[in-house]
């Protein structure tokens, strides 16, 4: 069993939220959130910033931890046992450019309704509604820009 470690967002321009929508091959296709794997001696929140840097173009801030999922999945001649830490963020534009080296085809943001159903995965689909309900508490709190 191989165990790895990735950090993501959950990036959120007035109420909109970034997706990514990555097509390896035509075998690999959907719409997901940006994430990454930690580099060595990189911290989880530091990860978090430059894997959304890279995979969208977007500097995100981060505003708060939402939660950690796991997840496992077969390579050949092994399983890797993945756990991935999400962090609510915040950013100051619509502008997102999708990293094509990654197979990532297209970006943009979406109202919650239509994220939620554009989402691949349902673990992505959990942080979404976790990370929405922060948002939208922050907001009645006046706590967010």
């Amino acid at each position: 069993m191989i165990e790895a470690v990735s950090c993501g967002g959950l990036v959120i321009h007035r109420g909109k939220i970034l997706l990514l929508y990555k097509n390896y091959n035509n075998r690999y296709e959907g719409w997901v959130l940006p994430k990454g794997t930690v580099e060595e001696g990189e911290t989880y929140e530091k990860t978090a910033l430059r894997e959304v840097k890279e995979e969208s173009g977007v500097d995100g801030v981060i505003v708060e931890y939402i939660d950690k999922t796991t997840y496992s999945f077969v390579v050949p001649e092994d399983t890797v046992s993945k756990e991935v830490h999400w962090y609510l963020m915040r950013s100051d534009s619509y502008e997102s450019c999708p990293q094509q080296e990654e197979y990532f085809r297209d970006s943009g943001y979406y109202k919650y309704h239509e994220a939620y159903h554009l989402l691949k995965f349902e673990n992505e689909r959990a942080v979404l509604e976790k990370g929405y309900s922060i948002y939208k508490k922050l907001k009645r709190l006046q706590k967010w820009d």
